[in-house]
Protein backbone atom coordinates (compact mmCIF):
# COMPACT_ATOMS: atom_id res chain seq x y z
CA UNK A 1 0.00 0.00 0.00
CA UNK A 2 3.28 2.18 -0.03
CA UNK A 3 4.58 1.33 -3.75
CA UNK A 4 4.95 4.26 -6.05
CA UNK A 5 2.65 4.37 -9.13
CA UNK A 6 4.58 4.01 -12.02
CA UNK A 7 5.00 3.00 -15.42
CA UNK A 8 1.63 4.01 -16.77
CA UNK A 9 0.98 1.71 -20.33
CA UNK A 10 -1.49 2.16 -23.74
CA UNK A 11 -2.77 -1.47 -24.56
CA UNK A 12 -5.86 -1.90 -27.29
CA UNK A 13 -8.03 -4.71 -26.59
CA UNK A 14 -10.60 -5.91 -28.89
CA UNK A 15 -14.16 -6.50 -27.20
CA UNK A 16 -14.69 -10.47 -27.44
CA UNK A 17 -10.77 -11.19 -27.30
CA UNK A 18 -9.02 -12.51 -24.20
CA UNK A 19 -6.73 -9.73 -22.05
CA UNK A 20 -3.62 -12.14 -23.81
CA UNK A 21 -3.79 -10.37 -26.92
CA UNK A 22 -4.15 -6.81 -26.40
CA UNK A 23 -1.27 -4.75 -27.96
CA UNK A 24 1.21 -2.78 -26.63
CA UNK A 25 0.13 0.86 -28.35
CA UNK A 26 1.75 3.39 -25.94
CA UNK A 27 4.88 3.21 -22.72
CA UNK A 28 7.51 5.74 -22.64
CA UNK A 29 9.91 3.75 -20.00
CA UNK A 30 12.58 6.84 -20.06
CA UNK A 31 9.61 8.87 -17.81
CA UNK A 32 8.11 6.36 -15.33
CA UNK A 33 5.87 8.60 -13.77
CA UNK A 34 3.90 10.36 -16.57
CA UNK A 35 -0.02 9.76 -16.27
CA UNK A 36 -1.53 8.38 -19.98
CA UNK A 37 -5.07 8.37 -20.39
CA UNK A 38 -6.79 7.70 -23.77
CA UNK A 39 -10.65 8.56 -25.31
CA UNK A 40 -11.92 9.23 -28.64
CA UNK A 41 -13.98 12.04 -30.09
CA UNK A 42 -17.95 11.32 -31.24
CA UNK A 43 -17.56 9.55 -33.99
CA UNK A 44 -14.21 7.74 -33.29
CA UNK A 45 -12.85 8.98 -35.75
CA UNK A 46 -9.68 10.39 -33.35
CA UNK A 47 -8.36 8.41 -30.73
CA UNK A 48 -6.71 10.88 -28.42
CA UNK A 49 -3.41 9.99 -26.17
CA UNK A 50 -3.51 12.98 -22.73
CA UNK A 51 0.06 12.70 -20.88
CA UNK A 52 0.50 14.85 -17.68
CA UNK A 53 4.16 15.40 -15.89
CA UNK A 54 3.24 15.99 -12.84
CA UNK A 55 6.72 13.64 -11.27
CA UNK A 56 8.61 16.59 -12.71
CA UNK A 57 6.29 19.37 -11.09
CA UNK A 58 4.44 20.10 -14.45
CA UNK A 59 0.77 21.32 -13.86
CA UNK A 60 -0.38 20.96 -17.53
CA UNK A 61 -0.48 17.85 -19.99
CA UNK A 62 0.51 17.03 -23.77
CA UNK A 63 -2.11 15.73 -26.12
CA UNK A 64 -1.40 13.27 -28.99
CA UNK A 65 -3.56 11.76 -31.28
CA UNK A 66 -4.18 9.12 -34.10
CA UNK A 67 -6.78 8.65 -36.62
CA UNK A 68 -9.27 5.55 -35.79
CA UNK A 69 -8.06 2.53 -37.85
CA UNK A 70 -4.39 3.42 -38.57
CA UNK A 71 -2.36 -0.06 -39.76
CA UNK A 72 0.73 1.23 -37.16
CA UNK A 73 -1.25 2.88 -34.32
CA UNK A 74 1.25 5.59 -33.71
CA UNK A 75 0.54 8.59 -31.95
CA UNK A 76 1.25 12.22 -33.18
CA UNK A 77 1.88 15.32 -31.24
CA UNK A 78 -0.83 17.90 -30.98
CA UNK A 79 1.14 19.60 -27.74
CA UNK A 80 4.21 17.47 -27.64
CA UNK A 81 5.62 18.04 -24.04
CA UNK A 82 3.75 18.85 -20.75
CA UNK A 83 4.04 22.20 -19.71
CA UNK A 84 2.45 24.36 -17.06
CA UNK A 85 -0.80 24.54 -19.42
CA UNK A 86 -3.56 22.53 -19.63
CA UNK A 87 -5.30 21.47 -22.86
CA UNK A 88 -8.45 19.90 -23.28
CA UNK A 89 -10.01 18.23 -26.52
CA UNK A 90 -13.67 19.62 -26.86
CA UNK A 91 -14.63 18.88 -30.76
CA UNK A 92 -13.60 18.42 -34.19
CA UNK A 93 -14.33 21.14 -36.78
CA UNK A 94 -14.23 20.86 -40.30
CA UNK A 95 -10.83 18.83 -39.62
CA UNK A 96 -9.43 21.01 -36.78
CA UNK A 97 -9.46 20.84 -32.93
CA UNK A 98 -11.41 22.93 -30.49
CA UNK A 99 -9.20 23.34 -27.48
CA UNK A 100 -10.00 25.01 -23.70
CA UNK A 101 -6.32 25.84 -22.85
CA UNK A 102 -5.16 28.45 -20.13
CA UNK A 103 -1.70 29.21 -22.26
CA UNK A 104 -1.97 32.51 -22.90
CA UNK A 105 -5.21 33.24 -20.98
CA UNK A 106 -4.84 32.31 -16.63
CA UNK A 107 -8.62 32.41 -16.98
CA UNK A 108 -9.00 30.17 -20.11
CA UNK A 109 -10.00 30.26 -23.56
CA UNK A 110 -10.98 27.86 -26.45
CA UNK A 111 -9.06 27.82 -29.38
CA UNK A 112 -9.33 25.79 -32.81
CA UNK A 113 -5.68 23.76 -34.20
CA UNK A 114 -5.25 22.48 -37.16
CA UNK A 115 -4.05 19.25 -36.49
CA UNK A 116 -1.48 19.14 -39.35
CA UNK A 117 0.01 22.54 -38.34
CA UNK A 118 -0.18 22.39 -34.52
CA UNK A 119 2.42 25.63 -33.94
CA UNK A 120 0.47 28.43 -31.91
CA UNK A 121 0.79 30.95 -34.54
CA UNK A 122 -1.67 28.83 -36.22
CA UNK A 123 -3.93 28.64 -33.44
CA UNK A 124 -7.22 30.88 -34.09
CA UNK A 125 -8.93 32.39 -30.56
CA UNK A 126 -12.64 31.28 -30.48
CA UNK A 127 -14.05 32.21 -27.48
CA UNK A 128 -10.92 34.79 -25.80
CA UNK A 129 -10.51 34.93 -22.37
CA UNK A 130 -12.45 36.38 -19.83
CA UNK A 131 -12.49 38.16 -16.12
CA UNK A 132 -14.54 35.42 -14.98
CA UNK A 133 -12.49 31.82 -15.17
CA UNK A 134 -13.73 29.59 -17.93
CA UNK A 135 -14.18 26.11 -16.03
CA UNK A 136 -15.36 23.57 -19.04
CA UNK A 137 -16.83 23.64 -22.49
CA UNK A 138 -18.88 20.65 -23.77
CA UNK A 139 -21.46 20.10 -27.20
CA UNK A 140 -24.23 18.47 -28.26
CA UNK A 141 -26.66 19.62 -31.31
CA UNK A 142 -24.10 21.63 -32.94
CA UNK A 143 -23.71 24.13 -30.07
CA UNK A 144 -21.34 24.67 -27.24
CA UNK A 145 -21.94 24.78 -23.77
CA UNK A 146 -19.70 27.51 -21.85
CA UNK A 147 -19.33 26.98 -18.42
CA UNK A 148 -18.15 29.95 -16.44
CA UNK A 149 -17.63 30.27 -12.49
CA UNK A 150 -18.78 33.79 -11.03
CA UNK A 151 -17.98 34.39 -8.09
CA UNK A 152 -18.04 30.54 -7.10
CA UNK A 153 -21.14 30.01 -8.84
CA UNK A 154 -21.87 28.59 -12.54
CA UNK A 155 -22.85 30.86 -15.27
CA UNK A 156 -23.48 28.66 -18.84
CA UNK A 157 -23.71 30.36 -22.20
CA UNK A 158 -24.34 28.81 -25.37
CA UNK A 159 -22.53 29.45 -28.86
CA UNK A 160 -21.98 28.40 -31.65
CA UNK A 161 -18.68 26.35 -33.31
CA UNK A 162 -17.59 29.94 -34.64
CA UNK A 163 -17.84 31.74 -31.41
CA UNK A 164 -20.44 33.43 -31.44
CA UNK A 165 -22.50 34.17 -28.35
CA UNK A 166 -26.51 33.04 -28.46
CA UNK A 167 -27.92 33.31 -25.04
CA UNK A 168 -27.34 32.32 -21.38
CA UNK A 169 -29.36 29.37 -19.90
CA UNK A 170 -31.12 30.50 -16.88
CA UNK A 171 -30.19 28.56 -14.09
CA UNK A 172 -32.65 28.49 -11.05
CA UNK A 173 -30.83 30.18 -8.81
CA UNK A 174 -27.35 30.94 -7.97
CA UNK A 175 -25.65 27.29 -7.32
CA UNK A 176 -23.62 24.65 -9.40
CA UNK A 177 -24.61 23.25 -12.55
CA UNK A 178 -22.93 20.61 -14.55
CA UNK A 179 -23.64 18.28 -17.95
CA UNK A 180 -25.09 19.69 -21.21
CA UNK A 181 -22.92 17.04 -23.00
CA UNK A 182 -24.09 14.78 -26.07
CA UNK A 183 -24.02 14.56 -30.22
CA UNK A 184 -24.71 16.22 -32.44
CA UNK A 185 -27.97 15.94 -33.83
CA UNK A 186 -29.39 15.97 -29.79
CA UNK A 187 -32.58 18.10 -29.85
CA UNK A 188 -32.07 18.22 -25.97
CA UNK A 189 -29.56 17.79 -23.00
CA UNK A 190 -29.70 17.93 -19.71
CA UNK A 191 -27.75 18.99 -16.91
CA UNK A 192 -28.05 18.92 -13.23
CA UNK A 193 -28.04 21.97 -10.67
CA UNK A 194 -28.07 22.05 -6.93
CA UNK A 195 -26.78 24.42 -4.50
CA UNK A 196 -26.36 24.69 -0.72
CA UNK A 197 -30.27 24.47 0.37
CA UNK A 198 -31.03 22.92 -3.23
CA UNK A 199 -30.98 19.73 -3.52
CA UNK A 200 -29.17 18.45 -7.10
CA UNK A 201 -32.30 18.05 -10.02
CA UNK A 202 -31.61 16.94 -13.37
CA UNK A 203 -33.10 19.75 -15.92
CA UNK A 204 -34.03 18.83 -19.42
CA UNK A 205 -33.07 21.41 -21.99
CA UNK A 206 -34.30 22.41 -25.41
CA UNK A 207 -31.69 23.78 -27.42
CA UNK A 208 -33.92 25.52 -29.85
CA UNK A 209 -36.00 27.25 -27.43
CA UNK A 210 -33.58 27.49 -24.61
CA UNK A 211 -36.58 26.31 -22.02
CA UNK A 212 -35.16 24.25 -19.18
CA UNK A 213 -37.78 21.57 -17.68
CA UNK A 214 -37.11 19.68 -14.64
CA UNK A 215 -36.58 15.70 -15.45
CA UNK A 216 -36.25 14.51 -12.33
CA UNK A 217 -35.94 15.39 -9.03
CA UNK A 218 -34.90 13.60 -5.89
CA UNK A 219 -37.49 13.02 -3.07
CA UNK A 220 -35.35 14.67 0.31
CA UNK A 221 -37.71 15.45 2.96
CA UNK A 222 -36.17 19.19 3.11
CA UNK A 223 -37.44 22.40 2.68
CA UNK A 224 -34.92 24.55 1.42
CA UNK A 225 -37.41 27.79 2.42
CA UNK A 226 -36.43 27.12 6.34
CA UNK A 227 -32.49 28.07 5.84
CA UNK A 228 -30.78 30.91 4.72
CA UNK A 229 -28.38 30.64 2.93
CA UNK A 230 -25.86 33.53 2.03
CA UNK A 231 -22.49 34.61 0.78
CA UNK A 232 -19.87 36.70 2.23
CA UNK A 233 -16.58 38.50 1.36
CA UNK A 234 -14.06 38.48 4.28
CA UNK A 235 -10.49 39.99 4.44
CA UNK A 236 -7.71 37.93 4.60
CA UNK A 237 -4.41 38.66 6.81
CA UNK A 238 -3.08 40.57 3.39
CA UNK A 239 -6.19 42.30 2.50
CA UNK A 240 -7.58 39.66 -0.01
CA UNK A 241 -11.27 39.55 -0.40
CA UNK A 242 -12.19 35.62 0.67
CA UNK A 243 -15.89 34.60 -0.49
CA UNK A 244 -17.25 32.26 1.87
CA UNK A 245 -20.98 30.82 1.68
CA UNK A 246 -22.54 30.18 5.20
CA UNK A 247 -26.05 28.32 5.60
CA UNK A 248 -28.13 28.09 8.89
CA UNK A 249 -32.47 27.76 9.89
CA UNK A 250 -34.04 30.68 9.56
CA UNK A 251 -34.54 32.80 12.81
CA UNK A 252 -31.21 31.76 14.37
CA UNK A 253 -29.53 34.14 16.62
CA UNK A 254 -26.12 35.75 15.71
CA UNK A 255 -24.89 35.48 19.51
CA UNK A 256 -22.04 33.55 19.34
CA UNK A 257 -23.15 30.06 20.50
CA UNK A 258 -23.98 28.76 17.29
CA UNK A 259 -21.99 25.61 16.79
CA UNK A 260 -20.44 25.50 13.76
CA UNK A 261 -18.51 23.90 11.42
CA UNK A 262 -16.06 25.66 8.45
CA UNK A 263 -15.13 23.56 5.99
CA UNK A 264 -12.18 24.20 3.03
CA UNK A 265 -10.35 22.53 0.62
CA UNK A 266 -7.96 25.19 -1.05
CA UNK A 267 -5.45 23.60 -3.11
CA UNK A 268 -4.84 21.20 -6.83
CA UNK A 269 -6.92 24.03 -8.61
CA UNK A 270 -10.02 22.49 -7.23
CA UNK A 271 -13.05 24.80 -6.22
CA UNK A 272 -15.31 24.22 -3.54
CA UNK A 273 -18.69 24.68 -5.20
CA UNK A 274 -21.81 25.32 -3.36
CA UNK A 275 -23.79 21.72 -3.55
CA UNK A 276 -26.23 19.96 -1.49
CA UNK A 277 -25.29 16.98 0.94
CA UNK A 278 -28.00 15.46 2.98
CA UNK A 279 -25.87 14.08 5.59
CA UNK A 280 -25.69 18.34 6.36
CA UNK A 281 -29.24 18.21 7.04
CA UNK A 282 -28.95 16.63 10.59
CA UNK A 283 -26.63 19.10 11.36
CA UNK A 284 -28.58 22.27 10.38
CA UNK A 285 -31.49 20.50 12.11
CA UNK A 286 -29.36 21.10 15.38
CA UNK A 287 -29.36 24.88 14.86
CA UNK A 288 -25.91 24.16 13.22
CA UNK A 289 -24.24 26.68 11.23
CA UNK A 290 -22.34 25.16 8.21
CA UNK A 291 -19.52 27.22 5.96
CA UNK A 292 -17.66 26.50 2.76
CA UNK A 293 -14.37 29.30 2.37
CA UNK A 294 -13.14 29.44 -1.28
CA UNK A 295 -9.69 29.89 -0.04
CA UNK A 296 -6.49 30.60 -2.63
CA UNK A 297 -5.03 27.13 -3.98
CA UNK A 298 -8.12 26.55 -6.24
CA UNK A 299 -9.85 27.18 -8.96
CA UNK A 300 -12.57 29.79 -8.05
CA UNK A 301 -11.01 32.63 -10.01
CA UNK A 302 -8.99 30.82 -11.85
CA UNK A 303 -4.93 30.11 -12.68
CA UNK A 304 -3.59 33.61 -10.44
CA UNK A 305 -5.72 32.78 -7.47
CA UNK A 306 -4.38 29.05 -8.26
CA UNK A 307 -1.08 30.03 -8.26
CA UNK A 308 -1.65 32.51 -5.11
CA UNK A 309 -2.03 29.26 -2.78
CA UNK A 310 0.56 26.99 -4.36
CA UNK A 311 3.94 26.07 -3.49
CA UNK A 312 5.61 29.06 -1.38
CA UNK A 313 2.61 31.03 -1.29
CA UNK A 314 0.93 27.80 0.67
CA UNK A 315 1.04 30.30 3.57
CA UNK A 316 -1.87 32.12 2.29
CA UNK A 317 -4.13 29.53 2.00
CA UNK A 318 -4.02 29.02 5.79
CA UNK A 319 -3.88 32.48 6.61
CA UNK A 320 -7.11 32.45 4.66
CA UNK A 321 -8.77 29.62 6.80
CA UNK A 322 -7.75 31.17 9.74
CA UNK A 323 -9.20 34.97 8.93
CA UNK A 324 -12.98 32.89 7.83
CA UNK A 325 -12.37 31.68 11.83
CA UNK A 326 -11.96 35.12 12.69
CA UNK A 327 -14.91 36.16 10.65
CA UNK A 328 -17.38 33.93 11.98
CA UNK A 329 -16.25 34.92 15.00
CA UNK A 330 -16.09 38.72 14.82
CA UNK A 331 -19.79 38.70 13.48
CA UNK A 332 -20.96 36.40 16.00
CA UNK A 333 -22.10 33.32 13.55
CA UNK A 334 -20.07 31.57 16.65
CA UNK A 335 -17.35 31.84 19.09
CA UNK A 336 -14.26 29.52 19.95
CA UNK A 337 -16.04 27.40 22.13
CA UNK A 338 -18.24 26.42 19.48
CA UNK A 339 -16.04 26.58 16.20
CA UNK A 340 -15.03 23.51 14.17
CA UNK A 341 -12.68 22.85 11.30
CA UNK A 342 -12.93 20.24 9.08
CA UNK A 343 -11.07 19.30 5.70
CA UNK A 344 -10.18 15.81 3.92
CA UNK A 345 -6.85 15.10 2.03
CA UNK A 346 -5.04 18.71 0.89
CA UNK A 347 -8.25 20.00 3.46
CA UNK A 348 -6.62 17.36 6.13
CA UNK A 349 -3.49 19.23 5.84
CA UNK A 350 -4.96 22.37 6.14
CA UNK A 351 -6.72 21.56 9.42
CA UNK A 352 -3.58 20.14 10.76
CA UNK A 353 -1.31 23.22 10.01
CA UNK A 354 -4.07 26.06 11.48
CA UNK A 355 -4.66 23.86 14.59
CA UNK A 356 -0.33 24.41 15.11
CA UNK A 357 -0.78 28.12 13.92
CA UNK A 358 -4.07 29.01 16.12
CA UNK A 359 -4.96 26.36 18.34
CA UNK A 360 -6.94 28.97 20.56
CA UNK A 361 -9.29 29.95 17.49
CA UNK A 362 -10.91 26.64 17.41
CA UNK A 363 -13.00 23.71 19.91
CA UNK A 364 -13.30 20.85 17.57
CA UNK A 365 -10.51 19.92 14.93
CA UNK A 366 -11.51 16.81 12.11
CA UNK A 367 -8.46 16.32 9.91
CA UNK A 368 -9.20 13.59 7.49
CA UNK A 369 -7.25 11.37 5.07
CA UNK A 370 -4.66 14.71 5.59
CA UNK A 371 -1.00 14.93 3.98
CA UNK A 372 0.29 15.13 7.35
CA UNK A 373 4.56 14.89 6.83
CA UNK A 374 5.13 17.55 4.08
CA UNK A 375 8.85 16.81 4.14
CA UNK A 376 8.30 12.63 3.18
CA UNK A 377 4.48 12.58 1.22
CA UNK A 378 6.50 12.16 -2.37
CA UNK A 379 8.13 8.88 -1.15
CA UNK A 380 4.63 7.01 -1.19
CA UNK A 381 2.25 5.89 -3.47
CA UNK A 382 1.02 8.45 -6.29
CA UNK A 383 2.84 11.46 -3.34
CA UNK A 384 5.01 12.47 -6.07
CA UNK A 385 1.96 13.69 -8.25
CA UNK A 386 1.40 16.44 -6.10
CA UNK A 387 4.95 18.05 -6.05
CA UNK A 388 4.25 20.28 -9.10
CA UNK A 389 1.58 21.58 -6.20
CA UNK A 390 3.97 21.91 -3.06
CA UNK A 391 7.46 21.45 -4.24
CA UNK A 392 9.91 19.03 -2.37
CA UNK A 393 12.28 18.70 -0.14
CA UNK A 394 14.66 16.91 -2.25
CA UNK A 395 14.27 19.74 -4.51
CA UNK A 396 16.41 22.41 -2.81
CA UNK A 397 17.08 23.98 0.65
CA UNK A 398 14.32 26.94 -0.03
CA UNK A 399 11.69 24.19 -0.89
CA UNK A 400 12.55 22.15 2.16
CA UNK A 401 12.63 24.90 4.45
CA UNK A 402 9.21 26.05 2.52
CA UNK A 403 7.62 22.68 3.94
CA UNK A 404 9.33 22.52 6.88
CA UNK A 405 7.82 25.36 7.59
CA UNK A 406 3.97 24.27 7.96
CA UNK A 407 4.14 20.75 8.00
CA UNK A 408 1.77 19.66 10.47
CA UNK A 409 3.60 16.39 11.72
CA UNK A 410 7.04 18.95 12.19
CA UNK A 411 5.11 21.98 13.84
CA UNK A 412 3.20 20.24 16.76
CA UNK A 413 4.28 22.02 19.46
CA UNK A 414 4.32 21.02 23.42
CA UNK A 415 2.61 23.33 25.55
CA UNK A 416 -0.25 24.30 23.25
CA UNK A 417 -3.30 23.86 23.86
CA UNK A 418 -5.09 22.17 21.40
CA UNK A 419 -8.18 21.83 20.11
CA UNK A 420 -10.40 18.38 20.33
CA UNK A 421 -8.97 16.49 17.44
CA UNK A 422 -10.66 13.45 15.82
CA UNK A 423 -8.36 11.73 13.11
CA UNK A 424 -9.87 9.82 10.43
CA UNK A 425 -7.95 7.76 7.96
CA UNK A 426 -8.73 3.64 6.56
CA UNK A 427 -6.64 0.96 6.12
CA UNK A 428 -6.61 0.62 2.31
CA UNK A 429 -5.91 4.35 1.65
CA UNK A 430 -3.19 4.31 -1.30
CA UNK A 431 -3.28 8.08 -1.83
CA UNK A 432 -2.92 9.46 1.09
CA UNK A 433 -1.73 6.63 2.90
CA UNK A 434 -2.51 5.94 6.72
CA UNK A 435 0.74 6.61 7.73
CA UNK A 436 0.76 10.05 7.51
CA UNK A 437 -2.39 10.03 10.38
CA UNK A 438 -0.93 7.62 12.14
CA UNK A 439 2.02 9.46 11.99
CA UNK A 440 0.18 12.20 13.05
CA UNK A 441 -1.85 10.84 15.96
CA UNK A 442 0.39 9.52 17.34
CA UNK A 443 3.24 12.87 17.52
CA UNK A 444 0.03 14.79 18.87
CA UNK A 445 -0.85 12.49 21.50
CA UNK A 446 2.96 12.24 22.65
CA UNK A 447 3.58 16.00 23.01
CA UNK A 448 -0.24 17.55 24.12
CA UNK A 449 -0.87 16.64 27.56
CA UNK A 450 -3.74 19.15 28.19
CA UNK A 451 -7.07 17.79 28.54
CA UNK A 452 -9.13 18.33 24.89
CA UNK A 453 -9.41 14.34 23.55
CA UNK A 454 -7.04 13.43 20.98
CA UNK A 455 -8.12 10.49 18.93
CA UNK A 456 -7.77 8.49 15.58
CA UNK A 457 -10.48 6.54 13.80
CA UNK A 458 -9.51 4.26 11.36
CA UNK A 459 -11.96 2.59 9.15
CA UNK A 460 -11.27 -0.56 7.45
CA UNK A 461 -11.99 -2.27 3.71
CA UNK A 462 -11.96 1.46 3.14
CA UNK A 463 -9.57 3.47 1.07
CA UNK A 464 -9.18 7.19 0.70
CA UNK A 465 -13.15 7.23 1.01
CA UNK A 466 -15.09 5.36 2.24
CA UNK A 467 -15.84 2.16 0.27
CA UNK A 468 -19.65 1.78 1.11
CA UNK A 469 -22.55 4.06 1.83
CA UNK A 470 -22.90 2.89 5.46
CA UNK A 471 -19.69 3.41 5.76
CA UNK A 472 -19.97 6.82 4.76
CA UNK A 473 -22.69 7.43 7.16
CA UNK A 474 -21.23 5.64 10.16
CA UNK A 475 -17.95 8.17 9.56
CA UNK A 476 -20.32 11.48 9.42
CA UNK A 477 -22.11 10.06 12.69
CA UNK A 478 -18.91 9.97 14.78
CA UNK A 479 -17.95 13.04 13.54
CA UNK A 480 -20.87 14.88 14.34
CA UNK A 481 -21.26 12.98 17.74
CA UNK A 482 -17.62 14.20 18.78
CA UNK A 483 -18.48 17.63 17.64
CA UNK A 484 -21.50 17.42 19.53
CA UNK A 485 -20.26 15.87 22.50
CA UNK A 486 -16.92 18.61 22.95
CA UNK A 487 -18.99 21.33 22.70
CA UNK A 488 -21.16 19.69 25.41
CA UNK A 489 -24.31 20.47 23.49
CA UNK A 490 -27.18 18.04 23.51
CA UNK A 491 -29.04 16.88 20.47
CA UNK A 492 -32.70 16.71 19.96
CA UNK A 493 -34.95 14.83 17.94
CA UNK A 494 -38.42 16.05 16.72
CA UNK A 495 -37.88 18.36 20.19
CA UNK A 496 -36.79 15.99 22.42
CA UNK A 497 -33.57 15.81 23.41
CA UNK A 498 -31.91 12.55 22.88
CA UNK A 499 -30.85 10.84 26.08
CA UNK A 500 -26.67 10.90 26.50
CA UNK A 501 -24.81 7.54 25.29
CA UNK A 502 -23.13 5.54 28.16
CA UNK A 503 -19.71 6.09 26.03
CA UNK A 504 -19.53 9.75 25.07
CA UNK A 505 -16.33 10.88 23.27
Amino acid sequence: MSTKNENHQVYFHKVGTDQTEDKLVYEDPANPQRFHGVFTNEDEKYVFLNISDRGKAKTGNALWYMEAGSSDMKFKPIIKEATDYDYNFVEDVNGRFLMTTNDGAKNRRLVSIDPKNTDPSNWKTIIPEKEENLTSVSSAGGKLFVSYLKDVTTRIYVYDFNGKLEREVKLPTLGSAGGFGGERDDKFVFYTFTSITFPPTIYKYDIATGESTVFRKPEVKFSPEDYKMEQVFYPSKDGTKIPMFIVYKKGTQLNGKNPTILYAYGGFNISSNPSFSPTRIAWLEQGGVYCIANLRGGSEYGEKWHEAGMRFNKQNVFDDFIAAGEFLINKKYTSKDYLAVNGGSNGGLLVGTVINQRPDLFRVAVPQVGVMDMLRFHKFTIGWNWIAEYGSADNSEAEFKNLLAYSPIHNIKSGLNYPSTMITTADHDDRVVPAHSFKYAATIQDKYKGPNPVMIRIDVNSGHGASNLKKSLETTADIYSFIFSNMKLKPKFNGVTIPEVKKPF
